[in-house]
């Protein structure tokens, strides 16, 4: 098989994906290198595929059809498991994490954070690790992008998330669609 024949092979399995895949993992099944796969991605990614690196693996994202809706959160670091169980518990899938920085603007990273044993993943690899959460930079307050199978589950994290104080307003020099270009 030539590099550009794993190439195809390898978007083909993450767009067939429903969750991240590990270089290790797409090494083993083509028989070369984490390196090679490592490689490969990067080469995927010059030729305009969006490749997402996660602490799980690789992920494409494409539009999705499922509904999303963006909160703004505030709470403690050491509320993060509650707030991040809230929303699975639910029914959501938490895409991603973006703080929105006076100075330096949106920085976002992505989360995939889908069940409990991913938010317990999560949590350990925070444990784990020097770094401090990225809502550290803004005093607690974030915002995550969530998904579900509809706009009723949407509405129900919402009212949950209200009750327990975890929603925050926004403040007059924040963005409204924060996924505009200009």
């Amino acid at each position: 098989m030539t590099g550009e024949q794993r190439r195809e092979k390898i978007i083909k399995n993450l767009l067939g994906s429903s969750g991240p895949l590990s270089a290790t993992a797409l090494a083993k099944k083509y028989g070369v290198s984490r390196q090679v796969i490592v490689q490969d991605i990067a080469l995927l990614r010059a030729n305009g595929h969006e490749i997402y690196s996660t602490n799980r693996g690789y992920l494409v994202t494409g539009k999705s059809t499922r509904p999303q809706r963006v909160f703004k959160m505030y709470h403690t670091a050491d509320q993060t498991r509650e707030e991040m169980e809230t929303i699975v518990d639910l029914g959501g899938r938490i895409e991603d994490i973006f703080i929105f920085h006076r100075v330096y603007g949106i920085v976002r990273g992505e989360l995939h954070v889908y069940s409990r044993k991913d938010v317990k993943n999560f949590i350990e690899l925070m444990d784990g690790a020097e770094s401090k959460p990225l809502s550290d930079a803004t005093s607690g307050y974030h915002y995550h992008t969530v998904t579900a199978e509809s706009e009723e589950i949407l509405d129900q994290i919402f009212e949950e998330l209200k009750e327990k104080g975890f929603l925050a307003g926004l403040q007059d020099y924040e963005p409204v669609n924060f996924w505009e270009t200009k």
